[in-house]
């Protein structure tokens, strides 16, 4: 071959999925050491004038096309980040839900529990005493993709001029914290950052820098209820307004993302429903079958979001139900025990245990269908059964005890073990990450 020889390229295929990245260039090369057929120009090859014509014609059009092929692919097939991945559609095609935990201590904690100042005691395990931290360092992995890493600062930046706000439970604050947490960790300035509590329902976290809040709302039951009080709730019997949702909703009816859970203080086998006002000698109480009356306070729920919620502005979710671990028998230890000194996760894939009712879940997801069947749109974040294999993310006994305990109690500690909530960092700050993935979603 020739030294002046001219060489076409094209077809470099990359990834799983063999996409094409097709790059065309027509380029001046020597022909050592190459395997590619050139088109040569030299005096033993004669070409008529037709010959000629027909040929650059040809060129042109295959060096055209190939370009214009390049930069499709390149611009419209291959995401510009990883986070692109799961915009649009492309997150439905998984499900971030089913996967598997696995350890990894180099990338988690996504944060550190000293140098979070907003940290909750009841949450704070290291503080007060747990010295094996592997809880930490669990990252969870979807079967057929991966999770996007938690980015503050683009989430931030989404919530520039806006509130988010989470509304229910202690499980729902714990989580509350952990998004926090997380966000709190990239604002190094202190003065751009500051908690507001005034001691009522609403906690809001001040994000200066982004005229953003991210609150947390109390109402363990949505609904108006006899547990409304973010302090003394503890009583002996459990009432509700199930038709009432007003007296909250006011607080967080303007926000731009809304994040809901109420699960664990529907547990028993009655609910006391009131028709009327707490003030109101004359409401009528009748005894309800649980089930019955979670329906009754999502069919209120759900009625008030479709006609309040501006749907052009606010993304709406629902945390499934949080899995306690109070019965160690279940996953084959002592009758006696619970998630008391336990360090290893579940294994068996599948695994539920009686800490979580599959049939409320089944009532929240007929709301949301419901919803969706009247045009408004409510993602479930189903952290069920990725929780369900941690019975060891639990404070346990090391979290602040807000009452004295007994001789009788140190001598037994799971007695006082709480299998309920979350050590942080730890299991939340996954839910979060579903939550980023899905906020990004849309």
């Amino acid at each position: 071959m020739g030294e002046n020889a001219t060489y076409i390229e094209a077809g470099n295929c990359i990834g799983k999925k063999k996409i094409c990245q097709t790059e065309s260039r027509l380029t001046a090369m020597v022909a050592r050491n190459q395997h590619l057929v050139p088109i040569t120009w030299g005096s033993s090859t004669k070409f008529s004038i037709l010959q000629v014509f027909v040929a650059l014609l040809f060129a042109v059009f295959f060096i055209g096309a190939v370009y214009m092929a390049g930069e499709y692919v390149t611009f419209n097939m291959i995401p510009a980040s990883v986070d692109d991945m799961f915009s649009g559609d492309s997150l439905s095609e998984c499900n971030l839900f089913s996967g598997k935990w696995v350890f990894d201590n180099t990338s988690y904690p996504l944060y550190k529990e000293k140098e979070c100042k907003f940290m909750s005691d009841q949450l704070a395990c290291n503080k007060f005493g747990r010295e094996d931290l592997s809880y930490q360092n669990w990252r969870w992995q979807p079967h057929h993709c991966d999770l996007p890493r938690f980015n503050a600062t683009r989430l931030l930046e989404r919530l520039r001029n806006k509130r988010m706000v989470f509304v229910g439970d202690s499980l729902n604050r714990g989580q509350w914290v952990s998004m926090v947490c997380l966000l709190d960790s990239s604002i190094k300035d202190p003065n751009l950052k500051f908690m507001n509590y005034n001691g009522s329902n609403l906690i809001s976290f001040k994000a200066v820098g982004y005229n953003a809040s991210i609150e947390f709302y109390w109402a363990p039951l949505l609904v108006e209820s006899n547990s409304d009080d973010p302090v003394n709730h503890k009583l002996p019997e459990r009432i509700v307004r199930s038709q009432s949702i007003e007296k909250h909703a006011r607080y967080w009816t303007d926000a731009d993302i809304l994040v809901f859970n109420s699960y664990l203080w529907w547990r028993r086998p009655h609910i006391k429903v009131l028709w009327g006002s707490f003030e109101d000698k004359n409401g009528i109480y009748k005894e309800v079958e649980m089930l019955r009356s979670y329906e009754m306070a999502l069919k209120t729920w759900s009625d008030w979001l479709e006609i309040q919620v501006d749907r052009a502005k606010t993304q709406l979710f629902f945390i499934s139900m949080s899995p306690t671990h109070e019965r160690a028998e279940e996953w084959g230890a002592s009758n006696d025990q619970n998630c008391y000194n336990e360090t290893n996760l579940i294994t068996k894939e599948g695994y539920a245990g009686s800490g979580t009712d599959p049939k409320m879940m089944k009532i929240v997801e007929n709301s949301i269908d419901e919803l969706k069947s009247r045009g408004l749109k409510v993602e479930i974040i189903n952290i069920t059964q990725l929780s369900e294999y941690r019975k060891e993310g639990h404070p346990s006994t090391y979290r602040k005890q807000w009452e004295t305990l007994s001789e009788e109690q140190l001598s037994n500690p799971s007695s006082y073990s709480d299998c309920i909530h979350w050590c942080l960092p730890g299991v939340p700050d996954v839910w979060n990450e579903l939550l980023y993935a899905y906020i990004f979603r849309q």
